[in-house]
């Protein structure tokens, strides 16, 4: 998994006010958790471009002030109608403790229902998975060289490696779709 380096600097002062403050000189307040003590930073806004942006996950080197901490990202707020980036939240990785992570499905193989026309509709286009930091895999693979005209391909098919896949196994990751005109080429043939 690619990691990435986020320079922060510890706040002194909590709260709405200075949060906006922080807001508005381009950072972003940030807070992390999960090794019994809770550090609160800020880090500037432009850096949270490749690891948010981006349909990848990463592991965050956080360099709070000297202090390196590995973290993963466990939550981020963005304004309802602007989009900008409010607050974010991190998970610190511990050794030997597994972490919950929403990793992104890749399809492999092709597909015979798109080869005959249907559309690959993507359901889900990421996977809950649990697994030990070391662990975590950059996508999860999604072999669709299987699937039909109006079939569906399921969490359950999806073979894990090293890690434990927690979306419910009857969710459908891809379904591949008969247009309008292939259903009155299929409806006319059948006569």
């Amino acid at each position: 998994m690619k990691s990435l380096e986020i320079v922060g600097f510890k706040r002194a002062n909590l709260g709405k006010k200075e949060a906006k403050q922080l807001r508005l000189d381009s950072y972003v307040p940030c807070v992390m958790y999960g090794a019994g003590e809770q550090v609160h930073f800020s880090a500037p806004a432009i850096l949270f471009r490749e690891l948010l942006y981006t349909p990848e996950v990463h592991i965050v080197d956080l360099n709070v002030e000297g202090t390196v901490y590995r973290a993963i990202v466990q939550d981020a707020q963005f304004h309802p109608v602007n989009e900008m980036l409010l607050h974010v939240d991190f998970l610190q990785l511990q050794d030997g403790k597994e972490v919950k992570m929403d990793i992104p499905v890749k399809y492999i193989g092709t597909s015979p229902g798109v080869q005959q026309g249907g559309k690959l509709i993507s359901k889900l286009r990421k996977v809950k998975v649990k697994a030990l930091p070391e662990n975590l895999p950059d996508y999860v693979e999604v072999n669709i060289s299987e699937l039909e005209l109006g079939k569906s391909i399921k969490v359950s098919k999806v073979q894990p490696t090293n890690y434990t896949i927690l979306t419910n196994p009857l969710a459908p990751i891809a379904t591949v779709a008969i247009p309008r005109a292939l259903k009155g080429a299929m409806a006319g043939g059948d006569k």
